[in-house]
C-alpha cells in the first residue's frame, strides 16, 4: 500500500458520519464492488450503499466520490464522482444510479463511464484503498457541468467544501 494521503494537502474540514452496509472501513470490498468491466472475475461494479449524518450547518448539497490513490498512475484513479446532490439526500441504496437523484450530475470517471467502476487493481500490485468521500457543499450547485472532470469538481470543493466524511474499502488481486 502506498503512503499517499490524497486529502492531506486540502483545507481541514469538519468531519461527519459516513456508513455503509456494503463497505466496512479499512476492510476488503466484496465482489459486488469489484469491477467485472475491468476484468475481475465475478465483479459486478455495483455502487455501494452509503448513508451519512451530522453534516455541518449550512450544507446545501453534497458531492460523492470514490478514489483509489494507490493506482499505478501519478494521479490515482477516480472510480466515481457525482456532484450537486441535494442536501435532503443523505442515503444512497446499493446499486444506486445518479439519474435517480434530481439535479445530480454524474461526471466521467477514469474508467471512461459515468457510473461506479468497481475495484480492479493490477495483479500483484498490492492492496489498494478505495476512499469513498462525501463532501458537504455550501452551495446548491457547483458552477460546473457534466464535462467537468473529478479533478475540476474537487478543485471547486477547495472553495465550497464545508465538511467531509470518509469510508475506505480495500481490494487486492494476487498473482
Amino acid at each position: 500500500m502506498l503512503d499517499r494521503e490524497p486529502y492531506a494537502a486540502l483545507p481541514q474540514l469538519p468531519g461527519f458520519n459516513l456508513t455503509s452496509t456494503d463497505v466496512t472501513d479499512n476492510q476488503p470490498l466484496g465482489l459486488d464492488q469489484a469491477s467485472g468491466a475491468m476484468g475481475i472475475e465475478g465483479g459486478k461494479d455495483t455502487a455501494p450503499h452509503l448513508a451519512w449524518s451530522g453534516a455541518p450547518e449550512g450544507t446545501k448539497s453534497y458531492v460523492v466520490t470514490c478514489f483509489d490513490p494507490d493506482a499505478p498512475t501519478p494521479s490515482g484513479f477516480w472510480h466515481l464522482c457525482v456532484s450537486n446532490i441535494p442536501a435532503n439526500v443523505t442515503e444512497l441504496k446499493t446499486g444506486w444510479a445518479a439519474e435517480e437523484i434530481a439535479g445530480a450530475i454524474k461526471h466521467l470517471n477514469d474508467g471512461g463511464n459515468r457510473e461506479f467502476t468497481g475495484a480492479a487493481p493490477p495483479p500483484g500490485h498490492g492492496v489498494h484503498r478505495y476512499i469513498f468521500c462525501v463532501t458537504a457543499v455550501d452551495t446548491e450547485q457547483l458552477d460546473i457541468d457534466e464535462s467537468a472532470s473529478p479533478a475540476v469538481v474537487n478543485f471547486n470543493l477547495f472553495f465550497h467544501g464545508i465538511g467531509r466524511a470518509f469510508l475506505t474499502g480495500t481490494y487486492e488481486v494476487t498473482e
